[in-house]
């Protein structure tokens, strides 16, 4: 069960970082809102990646791991995996910071697209998202880090 654990915890983070690399390069390649149907596009795009890629990649990182650490007596008392349990539940509160815009600006584009909503309100690529996400890619990355390393911190 334990080796199952982790590979699940281990796919799950592979797809987790590589969902939000892609929604990175979108969000950098995307044009401005004023190209219409390429903004729409490039929205219904990156809303996909977050609700197909991003989301179940997720869930499968975060279950399997705190299931790892329920299910193994040696994590009880090793401080590396409490860290990561606690990164977890900010990765979990910063991933759906960063998919709610990504989801709403798709939804707002393709209604732009189809002429019942005025371009005009259209907010383009936001900084705050780029942020958010290079933010997960560093948490994501310490918590690899620490998987790895496992330095000896005692909770």
């Amino acid at each position: 069960m334990r080796r199952l654990l982790k590979f699940l915890h281990t796919m799950g983070a592979v797809g987790f970082m590589g969902s939000l690399a892609a929604l990175l390069v979108l969000e950098n390649l995307a044009p401005p809102p004023s190209s219409l149907v390429g903004y729409a596009l490039t929205r219904g795009a990156m809303a996909a990646i977050a609700t197909w890629v991003f989301l179940p990649s997720f869930v499968l990182t975060l279950i399997p791991g705190l299931l790892a650490i329920a299910a193994t007596p040696a994590f009880h008392n090793s401080g590396w995996a409490w860290i990561k349990a606690a990164t977890g539940i900010l990765i979990f509160a910063g991933g759906l910071h960063a998919l709610a815009p990504i989801q709403d600006e798709a939804r707002l584009s393709a209604e732009a697209v189809a002429g019942r909503l005025d371009p005009a309100t259209l907010a383009g690529a936001s900084e705050g998202e780029a942020a958010t996400m290079w933010v997960l890619l560093a948490v994501s990355t310490a918590n690899i880090v620490l998987g790895v390393w496992r330095p000896r911190i005692i909770r």
